[in-house]
């Protein structure tokens, strides 16, 4: 008979020379001498559903693979990783619903010199350098959204009396610990200011008031939320 690398065998339908031996299901592998085939328990093709795996098709392997080309997968689900050594760039997920959970520290290098850290022990985050999602005010009304961090009004001076608004929506749509900061970029604003509101209809306050007030040279907030209202630091 010719020679194969391997081989799917049902042992029910062998020849009576028993040229092909093993479990049924197992793949066939050349062994010994003349050129007779032989499967393992250990290495089996299953048609029908077997275990937890549910579905046709299901090739279980208990033992170890090496891989010396490029593995691909539609999915991959893994049970346990105790060590993960890769190069090249990667790419997780491809919905905004994707979550990537893990359980441990972190840590983020280049070189030598440490870039971000994040002890699970001591519950905090250390990083190189911070930079915070910045975004130049030029209208007479914006409204900050969850993705700012710095509002940086450089709304021009007209001459007139009208305030430039920002209106801050509720505390709990940014979630207790988030932090913005508004700072007017003019160097003098005249007769105008910069008001900080709430969204309308809604009763949480900025330290205890409804709108907040920036008036003088180059005058700067900083707000922090509780969940429930906002605070001034």
């Amino acid at each position: 008979m010719a020679n194969f690398g391997w081989a799917y065998i049902d042992c029910g339908d062998v020849g009576a020379d028993g040229a092909a031996a093993g479990p049924t299901g197992s793949l066939q592998f050349i062994s010994g001498g003349g050129g007779h085939t032989t499967g393992s328990s250990q290495l089996v093709y299953y048609t029908a559903s077997y275990g937890e795996h549910v579905g046709s098709s299901t090739l279980v392997l208990s033992g170890n693979m090496v891989i010396t080309g490029t593995l691909s997968a539609s999915v991959f689900n893994y049970e346990d990783i105790s060590i993960i050594d890769a190069t090249g760039s990667t790419f997780f997920g491809n919905t905004i619903d994707d979550i990537h959970s893990r359980t441990g520290s972190l840590e983020i290098w280049s070189g030598t010199t440490p870039v971000l850290s994040a002890s699970s022990y001591s519950k905090q985050t250390f990083v190189k350098g911070f930079g915070g999602g910045y975004l130049q005010i030029s209208g007479s009304h914006q409204t900050a959204s969850t993705s700012d961090y710095i509002l940086g009004v450089a709304t021009p001076f007209t001459g007139g009396t009208d305030p430039v608004r920002i209106t801050v929506p509720s505390p709990a749509t940014f979630a207790a610990g988030a932090i913005l900061v508004i700072k007017d970029e003019l160097a003098a604003r005249g007769g105008s200011s910069i008001i900080i509101t709430r969204s309308v209809d809604d009763t949480y306050t900025f330290d205890s008031a409804a709108f907040y007030t920036l008036t003088g040279s180059s005058p700067a907030i900083s707000l922090y939320s509780n969940g429930t209202n906002w605070f001034v630091f």
